[in-house]
């Protein structure tokens, strides 16, 4: 079955507005989470879609932006490290994806979620693992999430240049941990990690 069929399969039961919803940064030792809901029309085939695992990170404006012109909507939702460290990562996942349903301009009336169930969303749901490998709606939500939040780091890097975050992004590293362990955290890495409060720093 083709990504495009699996989001079929659910148009054929009466559902016509289908928002995919997937996540990036997850596991990242610094930055937000951010989670993209896109809903694609029937009829849109879009040229090298897959889960964004598997696209090189050159080809991700291209993609980023065949999505973005293409898509009934598009919605995004951002969860900070300060949020996340008062939350939780997997609270601060769920926020986020609730967020970009709220930001979507069109009220989808099925979502098709990478993983996660979303109980605070009163639309029907399903929570396919590897979601972003089956859905081609859940594929391009992926791809956008990602982009965005790779922008967002790579904002970073140029305030905080010593953690290299526009090369791994944020995430556990052994260059980031290596800089951790020369530089301390800075103000965007999550505090309620382990593995950012228990480095050896240089001043103890």
């Amino acid at each position: 079955m083709s990504i495009y069929q699996y989001d079929e399969t659910y148009r054929h039961k009466g559902y016509q507005l289908i928002a995919g919803i997937d996540e990036a940064g997850r596991g990242p030792l610094a930055g937000p989470v951010v989670a993209a809901a896109v809903v694609l029309a029937s009829d849109v085939r879009i040229k090298g879609l897959k889960d964004s695992k598997k696209v090189a990170e050159r080809y991700f404006p291209d993609l980023f932006l065949d999505i973005f012109s293409r898509s009934a909507g598009i919605g995004i939702g951002i969860v900070y490290n300060e949020e996340i460290d008062r939350l939780n990562i997997l609270r601060s996942t769920r926020l986020a994806m609730q967020k970009a349903v709220d930001d979507l301009v069109v009220s989808p009336d099925f979502l098709i979620i990478d993983a996660m169930k979303l109980t605070s969303v009163p639309i029907e749901q399903v929570s396919p693992i590897k979601a972003d490998a089956k859905s081609a709606s859940v594929a391009a939500a992926s791809i956008v999430a990602k982009h965005v939040r790779d922008s967002i780091m790579h904002a970073y890097h140029r305030f905080y240049p010593v953690y290299n975050f526009r090369k791994h992004k944020g995430y556990c590293t052994r260059e980031h941990l290596e800089r951790l362990r020369t530089y301390g955290p800075c103000p965007i890495h999550r505090k309620s990690f382990k593995k950012v409060t228990t480095i050896a720093l240089p001043f103890q």
